[in-house]
C-alpha cells in the first residue's frame, strides 16, 4: 500500500495522527515545526521525538519533496522550474525577483478545464488536480526558497477548481504552526469562479484576482467558455458585498489584445463595469504563443488604455514583461514535456 506523504499535513491533520497512534499531543505541533520551519528532509531529522514514534511514523508516512527537474533562467533573472508530478506528468513555477521582492507564481492543476481561448495550459487539457504537497513542494523545493516575499497562484490550472488543496496549501503558508506568512503576501487568480470566490472570502484573507480580460458578456464569451456558467457581471455584483478599504486587495487581470479589446470603446465599457468598486486593472501584453490565434499590441497602445482608465480613477498598472525569452507562460515547458 502506498504511504501518504507527511509533507502538507495541517496541524489538525497531524494532530489526527497523533490522536490514532497515541502519541503525545504536543507531537503534532513538533512534527509541524520539523515539517515547515526547519524544512527537514526525513522523518529521521525530527530528533526530538522518540525513536519508537519516528520508527511508527516510518512505517505509516514518507517525507516527500521533489526538487525540480529541469530549469531555465531569462536575462532579466527570471527563472522557471519545470516539476514531475503524477504518472509523466508536469507543471511549472516561475521566480521572479524584482528589486525587495521574490515572487513565485506556482501552479494548482495539471493541465486545466478552464479552456481559455489565450492559455497554452488550457491547450493541452485537464490531466489531474495537484495535492497540497505538490502544491507546496514547488515553494519549498527550490533554491530560493527562504526569500521568496510573495506567492501567487497564477500557474497552471483554476485555483479554485482544486479549492480544498488549495485552501490546505493556504493554510500551511499562513498560520503560526506553519510558515507563519502574511496572507497579505498571497495573491490566488481565477477566472472566476462564483462559489469559490465566496468560500476563499470568507477562510482567507488573503488578496484576490480576475481573470476578465474583456469588458463585456459577449466579448468575455468569445475567449473564456467559463463566462457561461459565471457571467463577469454576476462576478463584479458579488464582490461588491464584501470590503474593500482595508489591506486586502482586489484586482482584475485584463490582456490587451490587438483589435479585440484595446479600443476606448472597450476602455469605456471597462469603467462602467468596475465603476465605485474599490480595485485595480493589471494590463498585461500578450505575446504570441504557437496555436493561438490571438495578438498583442505595443506599448503605445497599452499606455493609452492604461491612461483612459487612470484618468477615470481607476487605479491602473501595465505589468512589466518577464522572462519572454524563456517562455515563461505557464504551461508552455509542461506542455513540450508529455
Amino acid at each position: 500500500m502506498k504511504k501518504d506523504n507527511l509533507f502538507g499535513y495541517t496541524l489538525n491533520d497531524l494532530q489526527q495522527v497523533c490522536e490514532n497512534e497515541k502519541f503525545p499531543k504536543f507531537t503534532a505541533k513538533q512534527m509541524a515545526d520539523w515539517l515547515y520551519k526547519k524544512r527537514c528532509s526525513s522523518i529521521d531529522d525530527m530528533t526530538n521525538l522518540s525513536l519508537k514514534i519516528r520508527s511508527r511514523l516510518n512505517e505509516l508516512y514518507v517525507l516527500e519533496k521533489r526538487e525540480p527537474v529541469h530549469s531555465q533562467t531569462s536575462i532579466d533573472g527570471t527563472k522557471k522550474y519545470l516539476f514531475s508530478v503524477g504518472e509523466n506528468h508536469y507543471v511549472e513555477s516561475v521566480y521572479i525577483p524584482d528589486k525587495d521582492r521574490a515572487t513565485l507564481c506556482i501552479s494548482s492543476q495539471i493541465g486545466c478545464k478552464m479552456g481559455c481561448k489565450f492559455c497554452v495550459t488550457g491547450k493541452q487539457g485537464f490531466k489531474g488536480n495537484l495535492t497540497a504537497a505538490e502544491i507546496l513542494n514547488q515553494i519549498f523545493s527550490i533554491p530560493e526558497s527562504l526569500s521568496l516575499t510573495n506567492i501567487v497562484y497564477m500557474g497552471m490550472g483554476e485555483p479554485f477548481d482544486n479549492f480544498d488543496a488549495v485552501l490546505q496549501s493556504i493554510q500551511v503558508l499562513t498560520s503560526e504552526w506553519g510558515v507563519a506568512m502574511s496572507p497579505r503576501r498571497i495573491t490566488v487568480s481565477t477566472v472566476g469562479v462564483i462559489p469559490g470566490i465566496r468560500e476563499f472570502m470568507e477562510k482567507t484573507e488573503c488578496h484576490l484576482a480576475v481573470s476578465l480580460h474583456a469588458p463585456t458578456g459577449d466579448k468575455r464569451s468569445q475567449i473564456m467558455p467559463m463566462q457561461k456558467a459565471y457571467p463577469h457581471s454576476e462576478i463584479v455584483r458579488m464582490l461588491r458585498k464584501y470590503d474593500w478599504s482595508g489591506q486586502r486587495r482586489l484586482s482584475f487581470e485584463y490582456i490587451v489584445f490587438k483589435d479585440f479589446n484595446d479600443d476606448e470603446e472597450n476602455a469605456g465599457k471597462l469603467v462602467k463595469l468596475l465603476h465605485h468598486l474599490k480595485c485595480r486593472v493589471n494590463l498585461i501584453r500578450f505575446h504570441v504563443s504557437e496555436g493561438v490565434p490571438l495578438e498583442g499590441v505595443d506599448m503605445d497602445k497599452m499606455i493609452a488604455f492604461r491612461d483612459y482608465l487612470s484618468n477615470e480613477g481607476i487605479i491602473c498598472t501595465i505589468r512589466a514583461s518577464r522572462g519572454e525569452d524563456i517562455m515563461a507562460a505557464c504551461g508552455l515547458l509542461a506542455g513540450k514535456m508529455e
